[in-house]
């Protein structure tokens, strides 16, 4: 339903560890879905979007495949993100987005206010 985007950016890092600099060990991460349909907003169309953020620890005990902290890139730690959590976590996140997502397009609820 959605496309997904990770940001995986910004990360906490030891700044030595078995002699190496900058180990990252936690990824303060934002998955972003962006819906093919779009509604009218301030006149222009723009596509339904939902997002969710946490962190996520990951290994740095294991680190026979350093990569120096200059060569990585959002795509190598999302990758380290995604396989730290399971197929399945990342699956319930995207499911929950596009349910997110949905609800927008056809809410089932909605806030009023009472009169005076």
């Amino acid at each position: 339903m959605a496309n997904y985007a990770w940001d995986c950016k910004t990360v906490d890092v030891f700044p030595t560890h078995d002699d190496h600099s900058d180990v990252v060990y936690n990824v303060h991460w934002r998955l972003n879905a962006t819906s093919d349909q779009t509604h009218e907003v301030d006149g222009e169309q723009v596509p339904y979007t939902a997002s969710v953020f946490n962190t996520q620890s990951v290994s740095a005990d294991d680190i026979g495949n350093f990569i120096p902290f200059a060569d990585l890139t959002n795509a190598i730690v999302t990758g380290w993100v995604e396989t730290a959590m399971g197929a399945d976590e990342v699956a319930s996140l995207k499911s929950g987005l596009d349910a997110n997502i949905v609800e927008q397009i056809t809410p089932t609820t909605e806030t009023k206010t009472v009169g005076g």
